[in-house]
């Protein structure tokens, strides 16, 4: 395998690609290994211009690729520090994530989330009701 570097890849499907990639000749044939490969997309709003990133395979379960060369129209090489340090933060958000769901999938966990005040938990339906119903009958006693 040869050595690796950062690339932006055009597909023929017109997907570009910001991905670490070696190249590999296999008996004369050389094939392009991605690893991790991301997709990044520019969004254009009132507030600045913003990069939108996500897995190029989001349900894949590998993280190296193998393209041959006659699905690429191009493929070029990046030392941009920045485009390097999107894709390096993103895979490392992304192996955070990761780690928190594989470790909420204990034995006996039913993947249920417990609602918290952050995410607008006050109080229980049933509190609520009687909270609400005092309200209604102290409004009701100051009227009559």
């Amino acid at each position: 395998m040869g050595d690796e570097f950062y690339a932006i890849i055009k597909l023929v499907s017109g997907e570009e690609i910001l991905s670490l990639v070696s190249v590999d000749e296999n008996d004369g044939d050389p094939l392009i290994v991605m690893q991790s490969p991301i997709t990044m997309k520019m969004i254009h709003t009132n507030r600045g211009l913003h990069v939108k990133v996500k897995s190029w395979m989001e349900l894949a379960s590998d993280d190296f690729f193998i393209v041959k060369p006659d699905r690429l129209i191009t493929i070029t090489e990046t030392s941009d520090e920045k485009l390097i340090d999107i894709y390096n933060n993103f895979l490392n958000d992304e192996e955070e994530d990761s780690i928190k769901i594989h470790k909420s999938n204990k034995v006996g966990n039913t993947n249920k989330v417990k609602p918290s005040k952050k995410m607008g938990y006050v109080s229980s339906v049933e509190s609520a009701r009687k909270h609400l119903e005092n309200l209604y009958k102290l409004k009701d006693n100051k009227e009559s």
